[in-house]
């Protein structure tokens, strides 16, 4: 979200589920989880906030889409609160990038598709070989940075119609069907992203972004 403000982009849709009430208290006690705070007790009580904050001017809309339900059930519930024929900015909430949201959206206008996916490289998690016929191991490369192939990073652009691919079924994926029928009839896009992209999946990689953070070290902390 920091992300997306930092060029511009301050009204915000979450899709709530597993856990949804701990980010609804979260937000709502937002000044409370922010700021130093000075409390005056007694029969008067008052509570004096001491901070400012960057989001100030943000909106957040808080969805319950289902605990159980997959993306694209996801996706469709909240269409209510997109403006018809608006166009909607759309990721997961598990990755962290330095791509640049407003290169993206010129790129998916341009394109004149209907959903343009940011394609990323994902960090090397295995050594690569380097193999003959005969089994002899030619070379052997320990976990590369990224590898060559390209894969969905989110960040995506969609345009209102997007809604009318995503079935009203608590089951179905964004990435299967929807991204099928997009690809069939010619309405999906890649803007490609060459720096970094990291996945929040695993406990290992849980550690390696906090590290970073840590370290003051995170590259895609552009605010």
């Amino acid at each position: 979200m920091k992300t997306y403000a930092y060029y511009g982009h301050k009204e915000f849709i979450l899709c709530l589920g597993y856990k949804g009430e701990m980010i609804k208290d979260y937000f709502r006690n937002y000044l409370w989880n922010t700021c130093d705070i000075t409390m005056m007790l007694g029969r008067n009580p008052a509570v004096k906030f001491h901070d400012t904050h960057d989001e100030e001017d943000w909106s957040v809309t808080l969805a319950d889409t289902g605990e159980d339900s997959m993306t694209a059930f996801r996706v469709k519930q909240i269409e209510r609160y997109i403006p018809k024929g608006e166009p909607f900015l759309l990721t997961y909430g598990d990755g962290l990038s330095t791509i640049d949201i407003n290169a993206s959206i010129a790129a998916h206008k341009t394109s004149g598709k209907i959903c343009t996916i940011s394609a990323v490289h994902p960090a090397g998690r295995f050594g690569a070989l380097r193999i003959e016929d005969d089994g002899k191991i030619h070379a052997f490369s320990e976990k590369p940075q990224f590898e060559e192939a390209f894969v969905n990073g989110g960040y995506m652009v969609c345009e209102h119609r997007m809604f009318d691919y995503l079935p009203a079924d608590p089951n179905m994926m964004l990435e299967r069907k929807p991204m099928d029928d997009l690809v069939r009839d010619g309405q999906l896009h890649a803007y490609r992203h060459e720096g970094f992209w990291q996945p929040m999946d695993t406990y290992q990689e849980s550690q390696h972004l906090n590290k970073l953070w840590a370290e003051n070290k995170a590259p895609w902390k552009v605010w």
